[in-house]
């Protein structure tokens, strides 16, 4: 924003404190001047001498010249000095907001001292640089890794088509199958993109949902997968109203469950589905069997693109967003994701949302 040149804060505060100091010095000698012109005798005898009240009033006013010149010159010195010393930290403030807008997020201001309304607002900028920071550096990682998992598949249809021009014995049916795997795989990974970015963007409509029923749907969708892995899906819990977008909510849901279902143990394996209600908020959780996960482990699971080396990969492994997803869908709905290892293996995950209240 364009703005016309004007005074400094500095110069500002040394004026105001100037002023102040004159006006409230003029204040007092105007009521000195006022009590000796009341009270002072037309004839006063002084140790020098016989002096009149004009004479005496005249001496005074002489004196409080000098005692308000003075005081301005003592306003404007002394208000220079504390007005500096006062915006010392703002102007650090603004050399580390500077720096930020040119591109230097690691910079931190670290001012010292008792906690004033300085401090307060440098230390809300120091932690505003290092969570811009934090995300920067993740959405690089996101692009990177975004553009790798969508060049892998190019890659593939790529060398099939090379394979096809130069080798014309190609089975075309067994290159036109292997062509459609890799396209959905591309697919799938592009709408995935898609509904992360529209969950960052929050836009959405919220309204009434209840937990229990998208909890129950997304089960009932993926009973199937379920039964082809020999997994046994349990859902439990009671009616859970929440305020959200009901699409967004039931990937959540799905994405979820579906997580649960190709992390598991194969033939043996089960998955708990529950809802609950609490005083403020609503809860869903799944559980699954499976490894005995590392809590480090589980704390970087919910990253875009990564994928637990330590877990039972399987054909339906998705494309890396999965929790992603379900962590930026908690996010726009104000909510809290949990994740924690089981103690005789798999993982727990509760997602936390505020709960609908009747209006």
């Amino acid at each position: 924003m364009d703005r016309k040149p004007g005074l400094s804060v500095r110069l500002k505060l040394t004026l105001s404190y100037a002023g102040f100091l004159m006006l409230a010095g003029l204040l007092v000698l105007m009521t000195v001047w006022v009590v000796l012109r009341s009270h002072l005798p037309d004839i006063a005898v002084m140790p020098g001498g016989v002096l009149n009240r004009a004479t005496l009033m005249s001496t005074f006013t002489s004196a409080a010249g000098v005692a308000a010149v003075f005081l301005l010159v003592f306003g404007l010195l002394g208000g220079w000095i504390l007005a500096g010393r006062m915006l010392a930290p703002l102007t650090r403030i603004t050399d580390a907001a500077r720096m930020a807008t040119g591109g230097s997020l690691s910079h931190r201001i670290l001012l010292d001292g008792r906690r004033d309304e300085f401090r307060e607002l440098a230390d809300a900028f120091d932690a505003m640089l290092a969570r811009l920071e934090a995300q920067v550096a993740e959405q690089r990682r996101f692009a990177a890794n975004a553009s790798h998992e969508l060049r892998t598949p190019l890659a593939i249809s790529q060398a099939l088509l090379e394979v096809a021009r130069t080798d014309p014995a190609q089975v075309p049916g067994e290159l036109v199958e292997r062509l459609h795997t890799v396209n959905t795989r591309a697919i799938d990974l592009t709408e995935a993109l898609l509904l992360l970015s529209q969950a960052d963007r929050r836009s959405f409509t919220r309204e009434r949902v209840d937990l229990s029923l998208l909890a129950e749907e997304a089960t009932e969708t993926l009973l199937p997968l379920a039964e082809k892995h020999g997994l046994t899906l349990e859902t439990s819990g009671e009616v859970a109203p929440a305020h959200g977008s009901p699409a967004l909510l039931l990937q959540l849901a799905t994405n979820l469950v579906h997580n649960a279902i190709v992390h598991n143990r194969p033939g043996r394996g089960t998955v708990w589905v529950r809802t609950e209600v609490r005083p403020k908020t609503v809860a869903l959780t799944v559980e699954n069997t499976g490894e005995t996960l590392a809590p480090r482990l589980v704390s970087t699971l919910v990253e875009p693109f990564r994928r637990g080396t330590e877990r039972i990969r399987t054909d339906h492994a998705g494309v890396g967003l999965g929790l992603a997803i379900v962590k930026s869908i908690t996010q726009a709905h104000d909510g809290t994701l949990t994740l924690e290892p089981r103690p005789g293996g798999g993982l727990r995950i509760t997602v936390s949302l505020p709960r609908w209240w009747l209006r």
